[in-house]
């Protein structure tokens, strides 16, 4: 962490969990922690990580990223 007021520090992590709550815990409901935690776990690993277009690498999911880099 740097100093006191750079905004930069969490940027990562904020997008990430505006991006989690916005498109996906904010529309659903679970009886269960052990629910949630199951549904948000297959949201990172089936959708977020692998589908879902990010910015940083223009506008493509991870798995086109990567298939043009190889």
């Amino acid at each position: 962490m740097s100093g006191k007021g750079n905004c930069f520090d969490n940027a990562v992590a904020e997008t990430f969990f505006k991006s989690l709550k916005a498109e996906w815990v904010w529309r659903q409901n679970w009886p269960t922690g052990r629910q949630a935690t199951a549904a948000i776990t297959q949201y990172i690993n089936g959708f977020y990580n692998l589908r879902r277009r990010h910015s940083y690498l223009g506008g493509i999911s991870p798995l086109v990223f990567e298939a043009r880099v190889a």
